[in-house]
């Protein structure tokens, strides 16, 4: 944590990083897909998507080495929550936000099985009792994920496409060192943030399901709302959903290896989860595209989501 007085300094640097690094991370991604003749929504899935993650996975798996269950999870909930009302909310009242069909037909059924199994599995133990087994059940179904899209990228690749590959190295460069700015700035963002929650005396679980969470969704948020703004909806939408996916099969499961994670405590809070993954569903099908009034629903919804947690 770094002292109260450089949280104000740590913040604006933050800011910065997080601006430069997300311009040339969506920069890189949307050239290198069309060099490599695949979709920018397949990148972003996989390789943004674990970039963007990256503050989650260092938060919640520190936080289970700490023996901090609450904050392990709470991070995970309130990120994934954060992703889909918060981020993409503010993207697409930016510029409305196009959706590809396969996005709603592929990737979303993705999205929504992945939080069920959240739900079931804390349910029946699976991140308490025999966290052990639930570990490695969620790290299994990650890896099945990531070689379905790598497979997927394959077989949409156009192999006709000639392309340079000294110009595909520089831009995997940026892809590269967008995401370090990216997760530099959040990292400091989040010290801030907890620095002045933890003077402020405010609780664990709720530092980490509203203002970490919200913290570590920074780079998922500057990452689709510059996607938004320059007009590449695959990039803002493919980075949420995949961010989602990786928080709670890749980063729970590492979290659930370390500790129980007291998963049967917060059922309430995986319901909401649930029930607005299944809110995307109609949001995304009215035109295949998130107008702006539909963002400002969204964040309506996750102003009532704060005030919940704060006051209930």
């Amino acid at each position: 944590m770094i002292p109260f007085i450089l949280a104000l300094p740590a913040f604006i640097v933050g800011i910065l990083l997080l601006y430069k690094g997300s311009d040339v991370l969506v920069e890189g991604t949307s050239k290198t897909a069309a060099q490599l003749g695949v979709s920018a929504l397949l990148i972003s899935l996989i390789i943004v998507a674990f970039g963007t993650s990256a503050p989650e996975l260092a938060i919640s798996s520190g936080a289970a080495i700490q023996n901090h269950a609450d904050i392990s999870l709470g991070n995970i909930i309130g990120s994934c929550i954060a992703n889909l009302l918060l981020v993409l909310g503010i993207s697409a009242i930016i510029r409305p936000i196009n959706v590809q069909r396969s996005c709603i037909k592929r990737e979303m059924p993705i999205v929504f099985a992945a939080t069920a199994i959240l739900l079931i599995s804390s349910y029946f133990g699976l991140l308490d009792n025999y966290h052990i087994i639930g570990g490695v059940i969620f790290l299994i179904l990650f890896v099945a994920f990531v070689a379905y899209f790598i497979r997927c990228a394959q077989k949409e690749r156009n192999y006709n496409k000639k392309y340079n590959k000294g110009t595909v190295r520089k831009n995997v460069l940026f892809i590269i060192f967008g995401i370090i700015g990216v997760i530099a700035g959040a990292w400091m963002l989040i010290e801030s943030a907890i620095t002045i929650a933890d003077f402020l005396g405010i609780p664990a679980f709720v530092i980490a399901i509203s203002m970490v969470a919200v913290g570590t969704s920074l780079p998922e948020l500057v990452v689709s709302a510059m996607a938004a703004f320059k007009k590449e909806s695959d990039i803002a939408i493919g980075n949420v959903i995949g961010s989602n996916v990786f928080n709670i099969l890749l980063i729970l499961g590492v979290c659930s290896l370390i500790i129980p994670l007291n998963a049967a405590a917060s059922l309430n809070h995986q319901v909401i989860l649930l029930a607005v993954t299944l809110i995307m569903f109609p949001i995304l099908y009215t035109g295949y595209i998130i107008s702006r009034k539909e963002g400002a629903f969204m964040l309506i919804l996750y102003s009532i989501f704060i005030w919940y947690i704060f006051f209930f």
